[in-house]
This record gives structure tokens, C-alpha cells and sequence, in this order.
């Protein structure tokens, strides 16, 4: 409305946000009503499972390359990760001076399967930079959840999400 704002923080550990007895958020929101000008409602939405999101997956990788990890390993440990929430498939790309090395290049990795020539598909991408002592890395991440109509009609994770539908013409015997 004119005079209030809805603001929702989704968030994989909210506690964090709300502080002790919900300090933290009511100092968050006297910051926002005081920039502007407006009566504020913070509402902070719980991610239950952050392997689940790619941006929150891409954002962890660079944070563990900013504090000098190993990117092979980080990439391995995430798409297992990853594999573990539920989720079709996984796929990572690194690209910058990676290791430190005086060139830049490109480290590609995958599980599962992800169709990115399909609309049918539901794949979340998520970015994020990784700023180290050498220089910048680029980090992507594509996750693929299954199809659409799964998800809408409550079957987000089944085993038989991932099948192809079958085709009408094709279901009698000759």
C-alpha cells in the first residue's frame, strides 16, 4: 500500500536474522521505516533445504574459494551435496584463475541430468563471484528440479518425475 511495505527475507537460518527475542529484526526494520519514510513489515520465509537453491549453492562455493578451498574439492563436496537434497541433476562451472594460476580457464562439472534445451524443465541458476588474492572467479550453477507439471501437481521429487510421458498414438498393440 501507499503507506506500508511488505518486505519477505528468505532465508536458510532465520535465527540468525531474528536475533535474540526478534532484536535483530526490529533494529532491520527501524533501519528500512528510517530510509524510507514508510511503516515496514519484515516477514522472513524459511528455506528448508539450501542445496535446493542454486543461488545459495553458488554463493557458498565462493565464499569456501575466498577462504583458499581447494575448487576441485569444493566442487565435488557440492555436487554430492546437492545429489543428496533430491534433486535431478547438478551443474557447476568455475571459471577465473583457478589454483592461482597465471592464466585464466574453466572447470566444468556435473551429476545427473540437466536439459537446458527444454522449457518442460524447471532449472534454477544461480551466480556468484568469488573475489580472491589472485583475482576474480566466476561461479555458476544449474540445478534441475523435474518438469513443471510435477511440481504443481505435488510430486516434486518422485522417481518417476524424471520419465518421459507417454505417447497416446503409441499405447495400443498392432
Amino acid at each position: 500500500t501507499r503507506n506500508q511495505v511488505i518486505v519477505y527475507l528468505h532465508s536458510a537460518r532465520p535465527g540468525i536474522i531474528i536475533g535474540k527475542k526478534g532484536q535483530e529484526i526490529d533494529r532491520l526494520k527501524g533501519q528500512l521505516e528510517d530510509q524510507t519514510g514508510r511503516r515496514m513489515e519484515v516477514k522472513i520465509v524459511e528455506i528448508n533445504n539450501p542445496f535446493r537453491s542454486a543461488t545459495l549453492v553458488a554463493e557458498d562455493m565462493a565464499q569456501q574459494l575466498q577462504k583458499r578451498g581447494s575448487f576441485r574439492r569444493t566442487i565435488k563436496r557440492m555436487l554430492d551435496q546437492v545429489m543428496e537434497a533430491g534433486v535431478h541433476g547438478v551443474k557447476v562451472e568455475l571459471s577465473g584463475r583457478l589454483g592461482g594460476a597465471d592464466m585464466s580457464r574453466k572447470e566444468k562439472a556435473s551429476r545427473g541430468s540437466i536439459p537446458l534445451s527444454t522449457l518442460q524443465r524447471h532449472i534454477d541458476y544461480g551466480f556468484a563471484v568469488a573475489k580472491t588474492a589472485q583475482g576474480v572467479i566466476g561461479v555458476k550453477v544449474w540445478i534441475d528440479h523435474g518438469n513443471y507439471t510435477d511440481e504443481e501437481a505435488g510430486n516434486g521429487s518422485d522417481a518417476k518425475a524424471g520419465k518421459a510421458p507417454k505417447n497416446p498414438k503409441r499405447s495400443h498393440k498392432r
